[in-house]
């Protein structure tokens, strides 16, 4: 693919793409004149500033991305492009955000990012919250991590919601975790997601035997901490950890692998 001619995607593509997981990254670079008269977006779309230089290394690389202006014209061509030059799997919506609503496709509205502040240095519960909130309820969600005694007045004076500390909203409560008050406030109904959220608990609260996987993820989740001195990387790339264990639960759980020998030569030998 030439990066400065990036393929479209049609509306209906973009809508069943987004039905998988995990979804791709949809970015709206409207201009500020359009967007004032259309106010909405398409769902889990995330507004950034057509120039992608300053806002492409915050992306995901493992999500492809959707770019979408107001006609399909050459804001979004040309973000997509610049995208792909930067090794991103990027594409522009055709016909734009008219051509989606002329479609009759799902909107929302546009509201302003939440924002949420935790203890410094994140293991298990303090990468998962930020993931849950991202993929669940508020894809242009901001994260703060500072020093534990400046939580509180930071969030106080940032407007900030504080999590995973104690006396607050989003906390600990009993054998739960701060992953389980998310899914419990929010009413998160999701099979898979109450199967990742097992094994999240069993790894943040030392009860290893809660499920096979726990150990895995606390294992995974220590070794991130000491790649990654600065705790936003460490989230950005988190975030892929938890995006894996859920894709496994939601549609992997049956999935094995072993060491089979004659099934391999018999598969090589069938494709030579």
């Amino acid at each position: 693919m030439d990066a400065a001619n990036p393929s479209p995607i049609s509306s209906n593509e973009l809508s069943a793409l987004s039905r998988v997981f995990p979804p791709p990254t949809i970015v709206d670079v409207r201009s500020a004149e359009a967007f004032a008269r259309a106010p909405q977006r398409l769902p889990g779309a995330i507004r950034r500033d057509a120039e992608a230089d300053a806002w492409f290394q915050e992306l995901e690389p493992w999500r492809p991305v959707a770019v979408y202006c107001a006609h399909g014209g050459d804001r979004s061509r040309a973000a997509a492009a610049a995208l792909e030059a930067r090794g991103y799997a990027a594409r522009y919506l055709d016909g734009g955000f008219d051509a989606w609503r002329a479609a009759g496709a799902a909107l929302e509205e546009t509201r302003i990012p939440t924002r949420w502040v935790t203890r410094a240095r994140p293991k298990i519960d303090r990468i998962a919250c930020p993931w849950l909130v991202r993929r669940f309820l508020d894809p242009s969600a901001e994260f703060f991590y500072v020093p534990t005694a400046e939580v509180t007045s930071f969030a106080r004076s940032r407007g900030a919601e504080p999590y995973d500390i104690p006396d607050v909203t989003y906390s600990h409560s009993g054998s739960a975790c701060s992953f389980d008050a998310f899914i419990r406030i929010h009413g998160l109904k999701d099979g898979a997601l109450d199967d990742l959220a097992r094994i999240v608990r069993g790894a943040d609260t030392a009860t290893l035997e809660l499920a096979p996987q726990a150990p895995g993820l606390l294992a995974v989740s220590l070794g991130l901490s000491q790649m990654f001195a600065d705790d936003l990387a460490m989230l950005r790339w988190g975030m892929l950890v938890y995006d894996a264990l859920y894709a496994w639960c939601r549609q992997a759980r049956g999935e094995t692998d072993g060491w089979d020998p004659a099934a391999i030569r018999a598969s090589a030998a069938s494709a030579a």
